[in-house]
């Protein structure tokens, strides 16, 4: 087939990379969002899906809206047979949605009906899923509810952040794609309605979800800064001051400490939750990069009775 790929970040990047190996359909072009500001210049940057893409000698889309008239007109003359979709960013139009023959086939890191939405590595961490996966399901104009054609699972590991969780899924899900790209093209794979029953949303992570409540369990404190890191990243106070937590561990044999409360000796730091305590391996100081949180603690001395958190 002729192939329109759709994508943004580097996590589509694998996808992009599995089309183009396979041998067997034609990537005509790749869409992408607009070259975004970044740096401390904030010079205009492209997608990582870009990059690659002129790294292959592919025609590259970047339109502001994919309703731009201009952008449908290019992609009706390309007139693919089928556009395979990895974390676009942006919705897409009817108009759009009808131009290739064989539809919009969407990349989706959930097993759907789960999961719906911006977020779903981050919402099955913080929810405490221990089996996730991704799907290949055809687009229409619902969030992610579109007919499924294939799927493949993953196991959620005790210390996987949604950054860890997320590259095994892009690779494991860039061999998903490709093979749905070959059974839609064969004729043996055909898109199956998802369920009524089990659906789940996850809209995007705000910075403020990703504030810790000390008097959450431990496990829920864990679950919350694994699955926001990288981003928006999970965060404290401390001394009025904004503390970005990087890595933490439940610690249950510590179970003397109020939520909050600090505990610091020579190479540890705890902090008491509603349950028992969790240790705070690594930091982040406002203006700082990341450290060993017991680094950071002798740097601040600790006093008696100090908390984190409002």
């Amino acid at each position: 087939m002729k192939l329109v790929f759709a994508g943004t970040p580097e996590v589509a990047v694998p996808a992009l990379d599995a089309l183009l190996a396979s041998g067997r359909h034609e990537v005509a072009a790749v869409v992408t969002r607009p070259d975004a500001p970044a740096g401390r210049g904030r010079r205009l940057i492209a997608s990582p899906v870009a990059e690659r893409a002129a790294d292959a000698g592919i025609e590259v889309l970047k339109p502001a809206k994919p309703k731009d008239p201009e952008f449908l007109e290019r992609l009706t003359r390309i007139a693919p047979d089928c556009c395979p979709v990895v974390a676009y960013g942006a919705l897409l139009p009817r108009a759009a949605l009808d131009i290739p023959a064989r539809g919009w086939v969407n990349l989706h890191f959930s097993l759907l009906p789960a999961w719906r939405g911006a977020a779903p590595v981050q919402h099955a961490i913080m929810a405490g899923d221990e089996i996730t996966g991704a799907s290949t399901f055809l687009i229409e104009e619902g969030l992610d509810s579109g007919p499924v054609y294939g799927t493949v699972t993953e196991e959620i590991r005790p210390t996987d952040t949604s950054g860890d969780l997320l590259t095994r899924l892009a690779f494991a899900g860039a061999g998903l794609l490709a093979a749905t790209m070959d059974g839609i093209e064969d004729g043996t794979l055909h898109a199956v309605p998802q369920p009524a029953d089990g659906i789940s949303h996850a809209p995007k992570v705000t910075v403020e979800d990703a504030r810790v409540d000390w008097r959450a369990p431990a496990l829920r404190v864990d679950r919350v800064v694994r699955g926001c890191t990288p981003a928006p990243g999970a965060w404290t106070t401390f001394r009025g001051e904004r503390l970005k937590l990087v890595q933490v561990a439940p610690a249950p044999g510590r179970t003397d400490l109020a939520p909050g409360e600090l505990s610091a000796a020579k190479n540890n730091v705890y902090a008491g939750t509603g349950s028992h305590a969790v240790e705070l391996l690594w930091v982040q100081a406002q203006g700082k990069k990341p450290m060993r949180a017991a680094d950071w603690a002798r740097g601040v001395r600790i006093g008696a009775g100090e908390t984190v958190g409002a």
